[in-house]
């Protein structure tokens, strides 16, 4: 019921020592078709990504240093960082990013890598699921220089530090494939 995928870039981005300065940037909003194709669910839909402000390096350090304590030390953390933006479908509220950040690449787009504590429903904060181990949220964008992109959605998701690789163990067999990624600047 579950894989582990190895992200290196997101152990280079989101939480890595001497990971390249990122780009702080404007106010952005992507939109992405997700499709799931796994042992929980299949199908495809809309989701709608908005960044209101880009993490800084201290919060990143701040964060790789609670992981290496542990995840549920990193879970805490997170909740305590100021929200960087919202993720949502076209018919729901959605809910907050806490960490959002960008590193250009060699082809002159950018590697956008986006996480968070995944919203805990009270069926499954009490009866305490499998589920309930797999607290977070992690996206990761490849973004070229226009504006288009493809990445991943990892809904369920354990964090796990082994020494410099950070571990994204799903709870479902793979992660959503984000297609057709389109970014545009946001100006309110």
């Amino acid at each position: 019921m579950r894989t582990v995928g190895m992200a290196l870039l997101a152990a280079v981005v989101l939480f890595g020592r001497g990971a390249p300065a990122q780009t702080l940037g404007e106010k952005e909003e992507f939109t992405a078709v997700a499709i799931v194709n796994n042992n929980l669910a299949s199908g495809a839909g809309t989701v709608l990504l908005r960044v209101d402000r880009w993490s800084s390096n201290a919060e990143r350090e701040q964060l790789a240093q609670a992981l290496q304590k542990g995840p549920d030390t990193l879970l805490r953390e997170l909740q305590r960082v100021k929200p960087v933006g919202r993720i949502r479908t076209p018919d729901t509220l959605g809910y907050d990013l806490r960490f959002a950040q960008q590193t250009p690449n060699e082809e002159g787009g950018r590697r956008v890598v986006l996480a968070t504590d995944r919203p805990i429903g009270f069926w499954e904060a009490t009866t305490r699921p499998r589920t309930i181990d797999y607290p977070f949220t992690v996206i990761q964008m490849e973004v070229g220089r226009d504006g288009v992109g493809k990445g991943t959605l990892s809904f369920a998701t354990k964090v796990i530090a082994r020494g410099n690789t950070i571990e994204l163990e799903n709870f479902a067999t793979s992660p959503v494939m984000l297609t057709e990624i389109k970014s545009r600047k946001v100006t309110d």
